[in-house]
C-alpha cells in the first residue's frame, strides 16, 4: 500500500474557487459556530453560473482564487482550515490534474 502524498502547500488546488461547492452541511456547520465571516464572504460575492462556468454577477469575471487563501513565507494557507467545507477536507493531494503531484501518483498508479 503506497503513503499517501503530502500536500505541497503550493495553493494550485485552491486558486479554483471551491467555496462555490459549499454543500448544506458546510452552510449548517458555519452557522452553528456562529462564523458570519464565512457566510457573509461567500454571500457578498455574488458568484453565479454561466453555464459550465462560476462567474462573478457583478463583473461577468471568473474568480482568481479561494477568498480564504493566504500566502505566509512561500506558502499558501487556509485561513479557516479548521471548518473549511467538505470538498477541500475531501481532496486528497495528486487527485486532480490541479495538483502538481498528480503524475506522481498516476505513475504509481494509486
Amino acid at each position: 500500500m503506497e503513503k499517501p502524498l503530502s500536500c505541497l502547500q503550493c495553493g494550485k488546488c485552491c486558486f479554483v474557487d471551491f467555496t462555490a461547492y459549499a454543500q448544506q452541511e458546510d452552510y449548517d456547520r458555519w452557522r452553528a459556530e456562529k462564523r458570519h465571516d464565512i457566510l457573509d464572504m461567500i454571500e457578498h460575492r455574488h458568484l453565479t453560473w454561466a453555464g459550465d462556468r462560476l462567474i462573478s454577477a457583478d463583473t461577468g469575471e471568473t474568480p482568481r482564487e479561494c477568498p480564504f487563501l493566504y500566502n505566509s513565507e512561500n506558502k499558501w494557507l487556509c485561513s479557516i482550515y479548521g471548518t473549511r467545507p467538505a470538498v477541500c477536507r475531501e481532496y486528497c493531494p495528486g487527485s486532480s490534474e490541479l495538483c502538481p503531484q498528480f503524475m506522481i501518483k498516476r505513475r504509481v498508479g494509486t
